[in-house]
């Protein structure tokens, strides 16, 4: 059997866009959204964004970043340094904040530098603070106290919904059956929607043809783990 030529493809990085008009709102996500948008009346000076990952958390912490004017740090590299507030620092976001420990004293430090200067703060993570195997156990008594909005893993049509915006932005006309195929047959994730766009948009570009529920198939069967194959 003859093979397709084959293109060069280059893989060039293609950013999520993380612009208010390109997140899509759906049950999953909507109290998690009404809050953002409440900023600044929130309750009080922190608020807790929790969901699974690839539920949408990064994408409305963005939102919020750029409204507040915030400052944006990982869990993970507030581990390795810390960080100071200055004067002229009035938000902060931590991403991934459930991955701070065992160095969770300086977030204890950030907590209580935030609280005392009037700084808003925005955390996302997976789970709730209590999940977090924290060693300060101040920390947990003041992340207790702040509000916490859940997002739940998007649901079939929320996920039918990103694959069509992801491969209009590429400019590739998917059939609707052709999505509904992917929709259903890989993870409830954001992150792995935007993954198996890509890799077919490479496949796409390197055969010269559409994506078609054939081409689907054969790109899930080859990520797919050994023995689950869809």
């Amino acid at each position: 059997m003859i093979r397709p030529p084959r293109q060069l493809t280059l893989d060039l990085p293609h950013q999520p866009s993380f612009a208010r008009e390109d997140f899509l709102a759906a049950p999953s996500n909507r109290e998690a959204l009404r809050a953002i948008d409440q900023w600044p009346n929130w309750a009080g000076r922190i608020l807790l964004l929790v969901g699974p990952e690839g539920a949408g958390k990064t994408h409305l912490a963005s939102l919020w970043a750029g409204m507040a004017n915030a400052v944006v740090v990982h869990g993970e590299s507030l581990a390795r340094a810390g960080l100071e507030l200055d004067a002229q620092t009035s938000a902060l976001l931590i991403e991934d904040a459930d991955s701070i420990s065992p160095a969770d004293d300086r977030l204890f430090h950030l907590v209580n530098a935030a609280l005392q200067n009037g700084v808003w703060m925005l955390l996302t993570a997976r789970a709730a603070p209590e999940a977090w195997d924290l060693m300060t156990p101040d920390l947990l008594s003041r992340l207790r106290l702040a509000p916490v909005v859940r997002l739940k893993a998007p649901d079939i049509e929320l996920i039918e919904a990103v694959l069509f915006k992801l491969f209009s932005d590429r400019q590739l006309q998917v059939e609707p059956p052709v999505v509904a195929y992917i929709a259903v047959r890989i993870e409830r994730s954001l992150g792995e929607a935007r993954r198996v766009v890509h890799t077919l948009d490479r496949e796409a570009l390197a055969l010269g043809r559409r994506v078609t529920r054939a081409m689907a198939s054969k790109v899930l069967h080859e990520s797919a783990p050994e023995g689950d194959a869809p």
